[in-house]
C-alpha cells in the first residue's frame, strides 16, 4: 500500500484553513437513512456540514436501483477524538514497545486522525455503506470500523484479496462518492470527506474550507 498519504503526514497538518462557517445539519431531517451504532445522546453523529450533505445526497441520486447509502457517522466532538486517538495509540505502543513515538502516531494514523486535523471534528468526513432494498449491509469485505490489525489490511479500500462481490460494491460506493466531489482515506473505505485538511491536499486546493467545529 506504498504512496497512500496518512492522516498523520505532516503535509496533511500544513494545509492552511480557511474556515467558511457553514452549519453543521441532521442528514436524518434530509431523508438519509442512519444507523444507529455511533449514536449518541445529542444526535450529534448524525451532522455534517451543508456541503457535505449535499454531495452525500447527490451521491444517493447516483445509485443503482436497489442500493442505498447507510449513514454511519458523522460529526464526532473533538475530545470523542482524541480518546479514540490515544487509546489506539495505546493498543499500538502494548503490541509494539520497541516503536518510537513518531512510529506511533503514523500507525495510528492509518486508522484513527490525529485530533488537531481530524475530518470528523470538522464535520467534514461521513463513514458510509451499503444496503439493499431490505436494509441489509452488503458485502464490503470488512465491517465498517475494522482497524488494519483485525481485518489484515482487508480495510484499505484497495485491499487485494478480497471477494468480487466486495471488490464490485466498494467499486460502486466509490464511483458515486467520487462523482460527487468527496475523497476516500484509502486506509478506511468506508470514509469519506469534502472540504477537510485531506481533502483539500488531494485535490490540490490551497486550503481547507472547514476546521474543529463545536457540537451542534
Amino acid at each position: 500500500m506504498s504512496g497512500i498519504v496518512l492522516m498523520s503526514d505532516r503535509r496533511v497538518a500544513a494545509i492552511a484553513l480557511q474556515e467558511c462557517g457553514e452549519n453543521l445539519v441532521d442528514v436524518r431531517v434530509h431523508g438519509v437513512r442512519a444507523d444507529d451504532r455511533r449514536h449518541d445522546e445529542a444526535g450529534a453523529y448524525a451532522h455534517v456540514r451543508q456541503g457535505v450533505l449535499t454531495r452525500l445526497l447527490h451521491a444517493r441520486s447516483l445509485l443503482p436501483t436497489g442500493v442505498q447509502l447507510l449513514f454511519i457517522e458523522g460529526y464526532r466532538p473533538l475530545a470523542l477524538q482524541r480518546r479514540y486517538f490515544e487509546e489506539y495509540s495505546g493498543r499500538l505502543a502494548r503490541a509494539h514497545p520497541d516503536w518510537q513515538a513518531a512510529e506511533l502516531r503514523e500507525a495510528a494514523g492509518r486508522f484513527v486522525s490525529p485530533p488537531e486535523i481530524a475530518p470528523h471534528s470538522a464535520g467534514a468526513a461521513v463513514d458510509v455503506t451499503l444496503i439493499d432494498h431490505a436494509g441489509r449491509e452488503l458485502d464490503m469485505g470488512t465491517r465498517v470500523n475494522a482497524d488494519p490489525e483485525e481485518s489484515n489490511g482487508a480495510c484499505y479500500t484497495d485491499a487485494p484479496g478480497l471477494s468480487t462481490r466486495a471488490r464490485t460494491n466498494r467499486a460502486t460506493l466509490k464511483a458515486v462518492l467520487s462523482a460527487a466531489g468527496l475523497v476516500n482515506y484509502p486506509t478506511e473505505w468506508w470514509h469519506w470527506s469534502f472540504g477537510d485538511r485531506y481533502w483539500a491536499l488531494q485535490t490540490r486546493q490551497p486550503a481547507a474550507c472547514y476546521g474543529p467545529v463545536e457540537p451542534p
